[in-house]
């Protein structure tokens, strides 16, 4: 399970009008990295960004947006050093500690990214950023009771954004809220149906009430909107193996693992298609692995037992 993240990266683009020439400069290689940016050229907007700190090391814009690339390259611990010296340089740099706070949750370090969530709430209230951060960071936690008010409070101040009525449903269908869930869900639907996180969590409360045709439905339709979401995939081969297609379901954990071999969920629903098959020795493998990292994961345990019993 995961709550879905808004997937925004804002890249701003700021000019120099000076008779400085080493500000024109710095100005222009910012907006070539900027270009670069545009054409998805990560490593050459991080050179173009690169030169523009050699000639201004204080340059608090050059920092943020080499950041971002960094961040688009999963390159957290260098997104956060960017971030950090955009904020040294700009103490009060709104978007360097919302977007250092995300790279923090990336890494695992929750607290330095509830922190940062706190720094954004503090420095704009009035917007929904820094409540929509601290709900990632407390659903991380498991504090869901935590992580629903802050994103009802992130819903106060943006209530037509579709994501976060989707991170709202999440937490209801974490704690066993199903239909109150779904009915946040239409509404999402009703406000952005390209959204395809909406319909893999239809599908994800289809399969808790056991609905396996319904939930097939729905992550097919997620599958549609987004077909490279390896996490969709992983549910729909859940779904497959209850749904009596075990080899139609491995297929689809498998590229789920190709994509991320350390997911949990993917990795137990592999155990849960061998206990299927009857190989005690292979599902025991990957159960026991699953339920030693995370034994709150849901149906490791129910399987685990059924595998010792094979």
């Amino acid at each position: 399970m995961k709550v879905y993240r808004l997937g925004v990266i804002c890249v701003s683009i700021f000019m120099f009008f000076s008779c400085d020439s080493q500000e024109d400069k710095k100005g222009r290689f910012l907006l070539k990295g900027n270009g670069k940016i545009q054409e998805n050229d990560l490593t050459g907007a991080i050179s173009f960004y690169s030169e523009a700190l050699k000639i201004d090391p204080t340059f608090a814009e050059a920092y943020y947006n080499r950041g971002i690339a960094h961040s688009q390259l999963a390159k957290s611990e260098m997104a956060i050093s960017d971030f950090t010296n955009a904020i040294s340089n700009k103490p009060e740099y709104l978007d360097a500690y919302f977007q250092r706070g995300w790279a923090h949750l990336d890494l695992g370090e929750k607290y330095k990214a509830l922190e940062d969530a706190e720094a954004v709430i503090k420095l704009d209230q009035n917007g929904y950023r820094g409540y929509f951060l601290k709900g990632l960071v407390h659903e991380s936690l498991k504090r869901y009771a935590e992580a629903l008010n802050d994103f009802e409070e992130a819903i106060l101040r943006q209530p037509n954004n579709p994501d976060l009525l989707v991170n709202k449903a999440t937490i209801l269908f974490y704690t066993g809220k199903l239909d109150e869930a779904l009915e946040i869900l239409e509404n999402a639907e009703k406000i952005n149906p390209e959204e395809a996180n909406l319909y893999n969590l239809r599908s994800q409360i289809a399969f808790e009430k056991s609905d396996y045709e319904a939930a097939l439905f729905w992550v097919e339709k997620a599958l549609e909107k987004d077909p490279g979401q390896a996490y969709f995939y992983n549910n729909r081969g859940l779904y497959l193996l209850f749904a009596g297609q075990p080899e139609k379901g491995l297929e689809d954990i498998n590229f789920s693992l190709r994509q991320n071999s350390k997911n949990l969920y993917a990795l137990r629903n592999k155990g849960i298609y061998y206990v299927i098959k009857g190989e005690k020795d292979q599902a025991m493998v990957y159960l026991e692995d699953v339920y030693q990292k995370d034994p709150e994961i849901p149906l490791t345990k129910r399987f685990l037992e059924q595998a010792q019993k094979l």
